[in-house]
């Protein structure tokens, strides 16, 4: 009896829209027991059993090169039988894994996915001759549109086993594909589309990386503009009219004490929900009003440029530049990941193959990428006066990524292999698909990201009531006036800032500092130290010993970069 059904095939075959109109809303998102690789698991039911569905990290063969494709192996000893879902626009490439995967003798069902782009391309696939050929059920699927699903669901209890395949080298499979290859598949000249030409202008340097500034500032004044747009319209009409009367009754009722200053803030002062650093004001408004926009933005965003099939491409353009950091095109993922929040883009850096690549990949995203929820504090504080200050920031952390980069490519050991990506077709994007991708990691945001901003404020809050916070700015005071030209109160900030960033940001406001200041403290913030939850998330991901490296490697950063923004900057 069938109970868990994996769903495998290579990366960018539209693996996870199957997956998605297979199982519909009941998806959940969840990491490996033992790893961080994420994958997704829902349930369909067939003839009114439950079955349970697993989307498998996406894997070229069965000999993984990564932790994805270990995690992809190791789901398929647990599977009862496997969807091989095939990019049928690259079927010689694809039937590698399917031979791996026949070779186990496990039941296997195979998709042609992509079948519309077949034609598109000029490409006639005989898919009777080739289920004949495999000895299992070949089904050609378009995903997006969800043609071909109900009749894959259909003949899902027709899956079965091939014994006449047998284990082999690589290249008897090879031999086999190019047998199989030469009976099922005829391709016919066809001249380019529009689709085509603008392909080959998005993939080629030349004109590929200038589309891709263009493609990069579109997305994230899209972000900023659906950001903006649910803040004004959303979720600040919510707290300012609905939540903040309710407030103003509980801090006259609660009264003067601890429990006020930790639940709303001073008493008898105006409540600012971004300043009052109280459980019920800071710590609600800042997720959920000031950084919850952007984030559902930003991953809706995200979402669109990932099931368009651009962002392979990206990866391909940025090769070059990333070899030089120590990296490969790989490496702009977490990166991308990382603007959205730190710790989802460190999780990403399990896809880069050696440890060096992973640990530059990690201290860059801590050191130099700011996540959407200090960007938009980073807006907010300094939008006010200017892009000219905000573009500052910015110019100084890509210039601190690229020299950085280039600085411990030099001297951590270790390879850099060479990038290996393929390359999808050009796809519409499936809105369904796109905002359940989106949800998922909002979810993921609300239940993962919020209690350590909750825990932040908490422990801030006790901090300066029993004095610390006060008597290390005190301490460090010399040292913020006459190393970096900031008020000693900014320190308090600084070590906020390890609890959660957007609110120590959101400090800086009181301290009532020069915009080329507040440029030098937001700075020196978002490089001297991840908060705490990203910092969990790399002792994970690269150990104690490296993370202390990495740690150390930001402090010194953030020294040396306060001191020359000072003198840069303030001329003193």
């Amino acid at each position: 009896m069938i109970k868990k059904i994996v769903l495998m095939g290579n990366p960018n075959v539209g693996k996870s829209v199957v997956f998605s109109r297979l199982t519909g809303a009941n998806v959940i998102a969840s990491n490996y027991p033992g790893t961080t690789v994420d994958f997704s698991k829902g349930k369909m039911r067939i003839k009114g059993k439950p079955i349970e569905i697993i989307d498998a990290p996406g894997t070229y063969s069965l000999q993984p090169t990564n932790k994805a494709e270990e995690v992809a192996f190791k789901m398929l000893k647990e599977a009862d039988m496997v969807i091989n879902v095939v990019d049928a626009t690259n079927l010689e490439r694809n039937l590698y894994l399917t031979l791996e995967l026949l070779e186990k003798n496990i039941p296997v069902i195979v998709v042609l996915n992509l079948w519309d782009e077949t034609r598109h391309l000029g490409i006639h696939i005989d898919e009777k001759k080739l289920e004949k050929l495999l000895g299992v059920p070949v089904v050609p699927t378009i995903a997006l549109t969800g043609e071909g699903i109900n009749t894959l669901v259909t003949r899902i209890k027709e899956a079965r086993t091939n014994e006449e395949i047998k284990p082999t080298s690589e290249e008897g499979r090879w031999i086999e594909i190019g047998s199989i290859i030469n009976k099922v598949e005829q391709v016919e000249h066809r001249h380019h589309n529009i689709r085509d030409i603008i392909s080959d202008l998005t993939i080629k340097p030349i004109t590929g990386i200038p589309i891709s500034f263009g493609i990069i500032f579109c997305a994230f004044w899209l972000v900023r503009l659906i950001g903006e747009n649910l803040i004004t319209y959303i979720f600040d009409p919510i707290f300012n009219e609905l939540y903040h009367p309710l407030i103003i009754r509980l801090s006259e009722w609660i009264g003067p004490g601890f429990i006020h200053k930790l639940l709303i803030g001073e008493f008898g002062v105006e409540i600012n929900f971004i300043e009052s650093l109280g459980l019920l004001t800071t710590g609600l408004y800042i997720p959920f009003a000031a950084v919850l926009p952007y984030i559902i933005s930003f991953y809706f965003t995200l979402s669109f440029l990932e099931d368009s099939g651009y962002l392979p491409r990206l990866a391909t353009l940025v090769d070059n530049v990333f070899h030089r950091l120590g990296m490969h095109g790989h490496g702009i993922i977490p990166m991308f990941l990382g603007l959205g929040c730190n710790v989802p883009g460190a999780l990403s850096t399990r896809t880069l193959e050696s440890r060096k690549q992973r640990f530059i990949s990690a201290t860059l995203l801590a050191i130099c990428v700011p996540c959407m929820a200090q960007l938009a504090m980073v807006f907010g504080v300094l939008g006010r006066y200017g892009l000219y200050y905000i573009g500052l920031v910015f110019l100084t952390l890509a210039i601190l990524y690229i020299v950085i980069g280039l600085i411990l490519n030099k001297f951590v050991k270790g390879e850099s292999p060479e990038i290996f990506l393929e390359i999808p077709s050009y796809r519409r994007p499936s809105l369904k698909a796109t905002f359940k991708k989106t949800w998922m990691r909002i979810r993921w945001f609300l239940r993962e990201a919020i209690p350590y901003l909750f825990l932040g404020v908490l422990v801030i809050n006790f901090l300066y009531f029993i004095g610390v916070l006060q008597w290390f700015g005190n301490a460090v005071q010399p040292v913020m006036v006459g190393l970096f030209g900031l008020p000693g109160d900014a320190s308090i900030a600084l070590i906020t800032g390890f609890l959660r960033k957007d609110i120590a940001v959101g400090m800086l406001v009181s301290l009532n500092m020069a915009p080329l200041q507040l440029v030098i403290a937001v700075t020196m913030l978002t490089v001297y130290f991840p908060c705490v939850a990203t910092f969990a998330v790399l002792i994970k991901e690269l150990g104690i010993r490296d993370m202390l490296k990495s740690a150390a490697i930001m402090m010194g950063v953030a020294v040396i970069v306060g001191f020359l923004l000072r003198i840069i900057l303030l001329g003193i």
